[in-house]
C-alpha cells in the first residue's frame, strides 16, 4: 500500500521548496520507494531537485494526434512513453506532468494518463505530488486518497486566506484527504498578529513555520537546488522538525 502527501499552496509561497525538503527528508528517514510528481504547468520541481527532464507527460499526450506509430494502439502509446517519461535517480524517480501546447479536447488521453499513473503508482511505496492552488490534479491524475495535504503559505494575511480556500476546496472536491497540515514559509520573526489570530479561528492545523533563510535566497540565485542545502540550514531544519512531527511517525514502519 503506498501513500500520497499532496503540496498545495497559492504562486510565491515556496511550496516547491518545501517539496524538496519532504523529498530529502523521505530519503533520509529510509521511506523509500519514492515517485515525486510534479503537477503544476509551471513545472520547477526538477530545478529545485537538480534533475534534468526530456518528456514530460503533456507532450506525450500531444503525441496521440499524429505520432502513434502503425501497429501500436493509442494505450500502447501512452504507457510507452510515461514509462519514457519517468526520470530515475539513485534515491527516487521523478515525473513532470507539463501541459497540452495546443487546443482540443484531451479527454481520452487524461483517461488514459489517469489509468496508467495509477499503475505506476503501485511501484512506489510514497508519492509526493506537487501541485498548482487548484487540487483538481489529484482527483483526475492519480485515483488515491491522500494521506497528507500540505497547504504553503508565506506569513500573510492573504496567504493564509487562500490556503483556507485550498483546503475547502479538498473538502468539495471529495479527495478524502486524511490528515491537512498548514506550513508557514519564509517566515521573520514571530507571525503577525493577524495572521496568527486568523489561523486559530480557522479550521486548518498549523504544523510549524519554516523562516526566512539567506541559504535559500542563495541557491536560488545561483540556480543551485535547494534539495542540496546544507544541514546547518535553518530552514532544512524547521522543516526536518515539522516532518518528524507529522510525516515519519505514520510511515517509518
Amino acid at each position: 500500500m503506498n501513500s500520497l502527501i499532496a503540496m498545495a499552496g497559492k504562486g510565491g509561497t515556496g511550496k516547491t521548496t518545501i517539496a524538496g525538503f519532504l523529498i530529502r527528508y523521505l530519503i533520509d528517514n529510509k521511506i523509500k520507494p519514492i515517485l515525486a510528481v510534479d503537477a503544476d504547468p509551471n513545472s520547477n520541481l526538477n530545478e529545485v531537485l537538480g534533475v534534468n527532464v526530456n518528456l514530460t507527460l503533456g507532450e506525450a499526450r500531444e503525441g496521440l494526434k499524429n505520432d502513434v506509430p502503425a501497429g501500436m494502439t493509442r494505450d500502447m502509446y501512452m504507457e510507452y512513453k510515461i514509462q519514457e517519461a519517468v526520470v530515475e535517480e539513485k534515491d527516487f524517480d521523478l515525473i513532470v506532468m507539463g501541459r497540452p501546447e495546443g487546443a482540443g479536447c484531451y479527454c481520452h488521453a487524461n483517461s488514459l494518463l489517469s489509468k496508467y499513473m495509477d499503475l505506476l503508482a503501485g511501484n512506489y511505496r510514497i508519492l509526493v505530488m506537487d501541485n498548482e492552488a487548484g487540487m483538481e490534479h489529484i482527483s483526475r491524475l492519480v485515483a488515491k486518497e491522500p494521506e497528507i495535504l500540505l497547504i504553503v503559505s508565506d506569513p500573510t494575511f492573504r496567504g493564509v486566506q487562500a490556503a483556507e480556500r485550498i483546503l475547502n476546496l479538498s473538502k468539495e472536491l471529495n479527495l478524502g484527504v486524511k490528515n491537512a497540515y498548514l506550513i508557514i514559509n519564509r517566515v521573520v520573526g514571530s507571525l503577525p498578529e493577524s495572521v496568527d489570530e486568523f489561523i486559530k479561528k480557522s479550521k486548518i492545523t498549523l504544523a510549524g513555520c519554516v523562516p526566512e533563510d539567506n541559504m535559500v535566497a542563495e541557491f536560488d540565485a545561483k540556480g543551485k537546488p535547494t534539495f542540496s542545502l546544507p544541514k546547518d540550514s535553518k530552514a532544512i531544519q524547521a522543516a526536518t522538525e515539522i516532518f518528524d512531527k507529522i510525516v515519519n511517525s505514520s510511515h517509518a514502519s
